[in-house]
């Protein structure tokens, strides 16, 4: 589920960003991806270069819906099952120049992370019925996985909000990454829903047996 919804919102970015790129840029949508910052450091061919990267640096467990219920109904009784984890996803989406930073990809990089935030700054709110460029949508058949159910489809509920980091917070950030600071943009991703659908299944129960042994002292009394 993490997959899929970073793949939705990757597949939604990645159009407004070819859509309204600066005269000059030769970014294409392959060149928007998902991936680990963290390889940049070892990137000795260059395969990180010129590209815009989404990366996910951390989830949280969203608290507020901890408690959920236990149990469903079905037609054979009630189905058992721990209840589903909520998660919010923390996303860094990298700039990356094409060469050197002094050079005027540098520039471009940081139209392209523009861009990002005014997509986000629009559009908040995300399911495959309104993400008509996301190839998860049940409407493109043929190109989308098979693992991605209708069910799947219709749980993919997204909120990206922008969360901004302290200048501490974003040296840590950057020295856990093992690199050096790129433009970027981290967004707060709620609500993905995580839920193992391998419930216990109990029978309806239809009768009710008492087994209590009455003695003479019980009646006495």
């Amino acid at each position: 589920m993490i997959a899929l919804a970073l793949k939705l919102l990757r597949d939604e970015l990645s159009d407004y960003i070819v859509q309204n790129k600066r005269s000059g840029d030769t970014i294409t949508n392959d060149r928007i991806v998902l991936g680990n910052i963290a390889s940049i450091d070892n990137d000795d061919t260059g395969i990180f270069h010129d590209k815009v990267i989404l990366s996910l640096v951390n989830t949280e467990e969203e608290s507020t819906l901890k408690n959920g219920k236990h149990s469903i109904k079905s037609g054979a009784g009630l189905k058992y099952m721990e209840p589903a984890v909520h998660l919010n996803l923390y996303i860094l989406i990298s700039s990356i120049p094409k060469d050197k930073p002094l050079s005027d990809n540098y520039q471009f990089a940081l139209h392209r992370l523009s861009l990002v935030l005014q997509f986000f700054q629009a559009k908040k709110n995300f399911t495959v019925q309104n993400s008509p460029h996301s190839k998860i949508s049940a409407d493109q058949p043929g190109i989308q996985d098979d693992w991605i159910t209708n069910e799947l489809r219709d749980e993919l509920k997204l909120n990206v909000e922008l969360y901004t980091l302290t200048f501490e917070q974003i040296n840590h950030l950057w020295g856990s990454l093992g690199g050096k600071q790129l433009p970027f943009a981290m967004y707060k991703v709620r609500l993905v829903k995580i839920q193992e659908i391998s419930p216990y299944e109990a029978p309806i129960i239809e009768e009710i047996k008492n087994t209590a042994v009455v003695t003479n002292a019980d009646c006495d009394e």
